[in-house]
């Protein structure tokens, strides 16, 4: 052996050869690469060359997502992307993340956020466990989430799984941790002297901190068991996660449970791959009644509560104010009422790739999805709705269950041609989706003890058809024929192009049912130049600029066609028969919408990888939105045609730099830092067909002192998501809000009966008169 050279070679990091000079143990130090392009971004329907890459494209791997107590899959990446906002809107454990990527880009569109792909199947941040993830990559331009059409209209985002890999018999890790949450800051309100103080008249003796009896210390802790193994030709995974978590409030207590199982066998030397995964979840929730939160009224009555009331009179009894509109003990409503969401889903996905030569893959993807959801709530008969409104033991349950089904078949052709390289890509791809529910709300109960949403068929209220009762069915699908040609010269000038002819059910019977999507992004590394070769302050520099188009069909089905619905009861030949009448009027030229985004970027890489980066700006365009115009009667034969017609822009900066500030043998501190920008527009409403009354229109509700208005207004050359509302500057000495209108005028509210017209457009954030 002495003599000999040893060769050592891994993926990003520089390759080493070592002379042997004798039999003794050998210990090589690998080189990080300052040249580290070779790592394998996740794009769609395949990966590609860090180094290739074209678009804007966002890749977190598991070393740098985020350390500590997380929620869902969405919190690993939080200000890890640059331009996607991903926020936690409240501390309910059962809550989920909203996620925005470069702002809004639609108004009745079906998809208004990104497409979650985890291991190529469709899904959401809370389908796999955080702990199971190896890495996320986010499709942020047109360029390159068109080959996705409509469902990658607002980008994508691709959750990669953890993987059985080499030929360990048997390997087992085990995760976990405790966690607790507190409030960080109040509200600054009136305490139980202070409050007496001023209003004497209403004091009542006692001192009650409202927020405090409704709150809690919670306790959360989450569990993960993964183990994986495997021969060279066959390899398994199986990931167990547990979760329980419980909220600051009173009664939000969640549970989690879900389990993963994936088996790959490699056979005819290694020319076929089976892939066959199971995944299921299973979650038990405190939660809501027909979508809203109880927990939610509660924390609201709680910061408008008198602080000298108490929370139960002297015999036990709660402590009610019944004569006050809307004024509530939130306690009694935590205490009196029960219900819970139960969640479960089960997940079947199976895969053959075919490698009939060296170059060419053939895979096809097959994946049934089935989520089934149970819902129940109840208030006792001691709940307010039953003192106050007499709605006695008030209960509702529902259940509701949808599949998913996704084919896909992908043919993708790799070769080298000297210093040229390049991918040809073409597939089919269907995906449907059944969903059904039922619901029944029903109340009139003798009792709190043989009633409620466990019989909720006993309440009087069903019996005397004042109940509640229904059930809906949709069915959908999409079908879509894809390609995508990537070109490499010298490892300099770079190429993707790519093309999908989409269809949608949702635009059955227009003469638009199918859209074509096209995107083409290039790609130079500068410093892959002569000229650039001297220089030293640019370990990689590659500028990039993309052009795609993509699609967003209409929500719901069937608007392009004359449709017909159950009205108002006639009397005919002696018995009342329901009418049929119009439901909506045909458009035959109602079609998709089109965003059109044109995007420029920088990658960076200096001080041997040390420091790297990407500046992006971007202009996206949506073209033709879909919206219900108003219309005559006659001569159409219902008031409102759904069409095309409005446009809407975001225009933004995105800039993400990623810092090694030290690196030592047993020691690293990495750190990054984000910043993005977004403006959007809404440029106009109305189209060359159909016209709008109004630039504007209102949309959203919020309650104040038992008023209930809309909270937001979209409005023509104003962003989409600004509040609009009163503005609340005083209080006059009788504690009634005095409000300002938008000529600044002093408006006093003398009575609750009616609101002053004049509103004001405040922007992004809390309106300052949504206080309760």
């Amino acid at each position: 052996m002495e003599g000999k050279q040893l060769q050592v070679s891994y993926i990003g990091y520089i390759p080493q050869t070592v002379t042997l000079k004798s039999t003794e143990e050998l210990t090589i130090k690998m080189i990080e690469d300052s040249q580290n392009l070779d790592e394998v971004v996740v794009i769609g329907y395949g990966t590609q060359r860090k180094g290739d890459v074209t678009s804007s494209v966002a890749s977190v791997k598991s070393e740098n997502f985020v350390k500590g107590a997380v929620k869902d899959v969405g919190q690993l990446i939080q200000g890890k992307v640059a331009g996607l906002a991903i926020t936690n809107p409240s501390g309910d454990p059962t809550g989920n993340t909203q996620i925005r990527l470069r702002g809004t880009s639609t108004i009745g569109g079906a998809n208004t956020a990104p497409l979650i792909l985890i291991d190529g199947i469709p899904g959401d941040f809370n389908t796999a466990a955080p702990e199971d993830v190896e890495s996320i990559d986010v499709l942020k331009d047109g360029s390159a989430a068109a080959i996705y059409g409509t469902r990658g209209t607002n980008g994508v985002i691709l959750i990669t799984t953890k993987q059985a890999r080499g030929s360990e018999i048997l390997r087992v890790d085990y995760s976990g941790y405790i966690s607790t949450s507190h409030i960080s800051k109040k509200h600054d309100m009136l305490n139980a002297s202070e409050f007496a103080q001023l209003y004497p008249d209403y004091d009542q003796g006692y001192d009650t901190d409202w927020v405090d009896e409704i709150t809690r210390t919670p306790v959360s802790h989450v569990h993960n068991l993964s183990l994986s193994g495997g021969t060279s030709r066959a390899n398994y995974i199986a990931n167990v996660n547990y979760a329980s978590r419980q909220g600051i409030m009173k009664r939000s207590n969640f549970e989690n449970f879900r389990a993963r199982i994936e088996v790959t066998q490699r056979l005819f030397d290694d020319k076929v791959r089976l892939r066959f995964g199971l995944l299921g979840r299973s979650d038990w929730r405190e939660s809501t009644v027909s979508g809203g939160s109880f927990r939610g009224v509660a924390y609201s009555q709680a910061t408008r509560r008198n602080p000298t009331e108490p929370v139960r009179n002297e015999d036990g009894s709660w402590y009610e104010n019944l004569s006050k509109f809307e004024y509530e003990n939130p306690v009694a409503l935590l205490t009196e009422a029960d219900g819970d969401v139960k969640n479960t889903q089960l997940r079947y996905n199976a895969g053959i790739t075919y490698n009939p030569i060296r170059d060419l893959t053939l895979q096809a993807n097959y994946s049934y999805n089935r989520f089934v959801m149970n819902r129940g709530y109840s208030e006792t008969l001691n709940h307010i709705s039953a003192r106050r409104d007499g709605y006695k033991g008030w209960s509702s349950v529902g259940s509701s269950i949808s599949v998913e089904k996704l084919l896909e078949l992908t043919a993708q052709y790799d070769a080298s041609i000297g210093r040229n390289k390049f991918t040809i890509l073409g597939g089919y791809s269907y995906n449907e989706n059944n969903y059904e529910n039922i619901w029944v709300d029903n109340w009139g109960f003798q009792d709190d003890y043989f009633g409620g949403w466990h019989n909720i068929g006993i309440g009087s209220a069903l019996k005397d058809g004042k109940a509640n009762v229904g059930s809906s069915k949709s069915l959908t699908n999409l079908i879509g024929f894809f390609g995508r040609a990537t070109y490499s010269y010298d490892n300099k000038y770079l190429l993707m192009a790519a093309l999908r002819y989409e269809g949608a059910s949702q635009l059955w019977g227009t003469d638009n049912a199918w859209g074509l999507f096209p995107s083409v992004s290039l790609g130079w590394r500068i410093t892959q130049e002569k000229f650039m070769q001297d220089q030293n302050i640019f370990d990689d520099l590659k500028l990039r600029v993309g052009y795609g188009v993509t699609g967003s069909q209409p929500r719901a089905s069937f608007l392009g066609v004359a449709m017909l619905r159950y009205g108002s009861y006639a009397y005919l030949d002696g018995q009342w028969i329901q009418t049929i009448v119009p439901a909506s009027n045909p458009n035959p030229d109602l079609k998709w919408e089109e965003k059109k985004e044109f995007n420029v970027g920088i990658d960076f890489m200096s001080w041997n990888s040390r420091i790297n980066g990407s500046i992006d700006f971007y202009n996206r365009r949506i073209d033709g939105l879909i919206y219900d115009y108003s219309v005559p009667t006659p001569p159409n034969l219902y008031n409102v045609t759904t069409a095309n017609g409005g446009t809407m822009e975001n225009r933004g900066v995105e800039v993400l730099v990623n810092v090694v500030p030290v690196q030592m043998r047993d020691f690293e501190w990495t750190t990054s830092a984000s910043f993005s920008i977004n403006s959007n527009k809404l440029k106009s409403l109305s189209g060359s067909v159909f016209k709008t009354e109004y630039d504007f229109f209102d949309t959203g509700t919020a309650e104040y002192s038992g008023q209930v208005t809309s909270s937001h207004r979209v409005q023509v050359g104003e962003s989409i998501g600004n509040f609009y509302g009163f503005k609340v500057v005083d209080v006059d000495d009788e504690g009634r809000w005095i409000y300002e209108d938008r000529n600044g005028e002093l408006v006093n509210y003398k009575d609750f009966t009616h609101a002053p017209e004049d509103k004001h457009v405040i922007g992004n954030g809390l309106p300052k008169w949504y206080a309760g």
